[in-house]
């Protein structure tokens, strides 16, 4: 059954793809909130991935998504004084969000989930031309 184990492995890699790109859309649509303090301000999430070793295997993993974490970077402050959402001090705080990063990583990510399912699909086709020549 070790044949097999190819869709498992691109089966993850669809999964932690999804995760990603589902975070750089939330991070996309959340670039020009701003806040009343530091701390409500959104700030940029992106996935944590790890190896998942592959069920009776020794020699092969997949990957996975372990955690989603808030980006440390600094929120701009800027003097805003009739925003009405502007602090005592006059001041909005708005996402660490930087698009053209976001951007970059979405067309990385799209990448390698469409490099996914072209293995899915050639291991499928490959599968399918096996069984094919036992006829």
């Amino acid at each position: 059954m070790s044949h097999f184990k190819i869709f498992d492995i691109a089966g993850s890699s669809l999964a932690a793809q999804s995760v990603r790109l589902n975070t750089i859309a939330s991070n996309l649509a959340n670039a020009d909130t701003v806040a009343g303090s530091e701390a409500e301000v959104y700030r940029a999430r992106m996935p944590v991935f790890e190896l998942a070793p592959i069920a009776d295997s020794q020699d092969q993993a997949g990957v996975r998504v372990t955690d989603v974490v808030e980006s440390q970077a600094a929120v701009a402050r800027r003097y805003e004084p009739g925003h009405p959402q502007a602090d005592g001090e006059g001041y909005i705080y708005s996402s660490n969000v930087n698009s053209v990063e976001e951007m970059v990583n979405m067309i990385s990510s799209a990448r390698s989930y469409q490099s996914s399912v072209e293995v899915l699909n050639t291991a499928k086709d490959l599968l399918m031309r096996t069984i094919s020549m036992g006829r």
